[in-house]
């Protein structure tokens, strides 16, 4: 950890608690700053309140009052999920107050070596493949996992030695809050049309995308998806050397798949079959964290000893379990349409489809390809299980039930299933109609599964 000043004797607000606004309160009082921390919720649900009072940390809960910035603060650490037009960060930027994230403050602490990883979908997986091919094979440190994976940034950022590589998971609401954050190498696995009720505009949406690679000089690297002719055009937008992968698109450069083989620059690395993970997006992945790793001097086997092995992160597209022929796959990742499109394209076999949550004011008919393709039936929850319906009677679907709530749903899909069929959840929707995350939801229906089936996680 670089030893810097400054914050020192400066006041800084910290707006959002959780694990990012904690574990930098903490980092910035070690600075020598003045903390103030400030979260909506009340004490009673902050646990970490008790360990900020005693780091000398001021906390003001239970609300958020633009009058707070008449102390006058000289920065503020946002939580990314806060939206810029709440009322406190609007009023900090009408007083021209510096707004970052805990992203940012991590870059600017750290000697090690970033890696930053962006997209619509396919970050998380994409991030956990990076990590651990570069912990393949490696002769001094290590690389870390942190950022919007779960894992404080400032926390990693610490412990981190020059000798190590921090693969950070950055949202659009992270990318946000960043001034000199600079990494190595960026990569963009993709872009959709996610998250407009923060950002208003796609446009708003892919230019929050793009500040991943804004510090990026002609030294660095941009790997993005090719598949697209919309991303390759941003590719231009980039400083660095562009290092295209492709999975649909021909491209003589890069990563790429052709003919179900995978190559860097006409060099065959592995079959595509032989990814551990199902699913054309696991090909993305993979062929993603393979540019980042060749770009870096990594070794073919590296390279697969990860790819042939890995079982896939939680909550996307994670097998749960088999019992009487089924397997139980949880995709709860799948907020939007796009990832459960991938999703269903993935399975060669029969899908019992369980999906629904929070309605955005959208219909489901994009998926109605995939649902001819690939649903025998489907189990309907959440505030979209009436627009869901329709588009999967316009697939010629007709095994459908709405259920209430996700409990109803497992075995409910149980019931339609055979021998042989895949039982997915795979919503296309947020969960906070009736979940507090999308954690939460996928943890539900393991919990479910693991229920009906009388067998633990993991099991075949």
């Amino acid at each position: 950890m670089k030893t810097i000043n400054d914050y020192r004797n400066k006041k800084v607000l910290v707006l959002g608690a959780g694990k990012s606004g904690t574990h930098a309160a903490e980092l910035l009082k070690e600075l020598g700053a003045t903390v103030v921390l400030s979260d909506s919720k009340p004490s009673s649900e902050l646990p970490e309140i008790e360990e900020l009072a005693d780091a000398g940390i001021q906390t003001i809960t239970g609300k958020q009052d633009p009058a707070i910035l008449d102390d006058g603060f000289d920065i503020m650490i946002k939580n990314p999920g806060i939206p810029y037009d709440n009322a406190v960060v609007a009023a900090a930027v009408n007083h021209h107050l510096p707004i970052i994230t805990e992203v940012e403050l991590a870059s600017q602490i750290t000697d090690a070596e970033i890696i930053g990883v962006t997209g619509s979908n396919g970050k998380t997986t994409t991030v956990t493949m990076i990590t651990e091919i570069l912990n393949q094979e490696r002769k001094s440190g290590r690389a870390y996992a942190a950022g919007n994976i779960g894992i404080s940034a400032t926390e990693t950022a610490k412990k981190a030695s020059a000798d190590d590589t921090i693969v950070m998971e950055l949202s659009s609401f992270m990318l946000l809050g960043i001034k000199t954050l600079h990494p190595h190498v960026a990569v963009l696995t993709n872009i959709f049309s996610n998250h407009l009720d923060y950002h208003k505009t796609r446009e708003n949406y892919v230019n929050a995308k793009m500040r991943i690679t804004m510090n990026q000089t002609p030294d660095d690297f941009f790997v993005v998806n090719f598949d697209s002719e919309e991303w390759r055009q941003l590719s231009h937008r980039s400083a660095a050397k562009v290092v295209p992968f492709a999975r649909t698109s021909e491209i003589d450069k890069g990563a790429y798949e052709k003919n179900g083989k995978l190559y860097y620059n006409d060099e065959f690395i592995m079959n595509a079959d032989d990814i551990k993970v199902p699913g054309k997006q696991n090909v993305e992945n993979a062929l993603a964290a393979i540019a980042c790793a060749k770009v870096l001097g990594k070794s073919n086997l590296a390279i697969t000893n990860v790819l042939e092995t890995f079982t896939g992160v939680r909550h996307r597209l994670q097998f749960v379990l088999e019992a009487n022929g089924r397997k139980f796959y949880n995709d709860s990742k799948a907020t939007d349409i796009e990832a459960t499109q991938m999703a269903l394209e993935g399975f060669d076999k029969p899908v019992v489809l369980l999906a629904g949550g929070l309605d955005r004011g959208y219909t489901f008919d994009k998926l109605i390809p995939q649902f001819k393709d690939h649903v025998k039936a489907a189990v309907l929850f959440g505030e979209t299980a009436d627009l869901l319906e329709a588009s999967l009677q316009k697939a010629g679907i007709t095994d459908i039930q709405k259920v209430d709530n996700l409990d109803q749903a497992v075995p409910a899909a149980y019931s339609f299933s055979d021998e042989g069929d895949i039982i997915l959840l795979s919503p296309a929707n947020a969960s906070w109609d009736q979940f507090k995350t999308f954690e939460e939801r996928g943890d539900r229906y393991n919990q479910d599964v693991e229920q009906l089936t009388h067998k633990e996680e993991g099991q075949q």
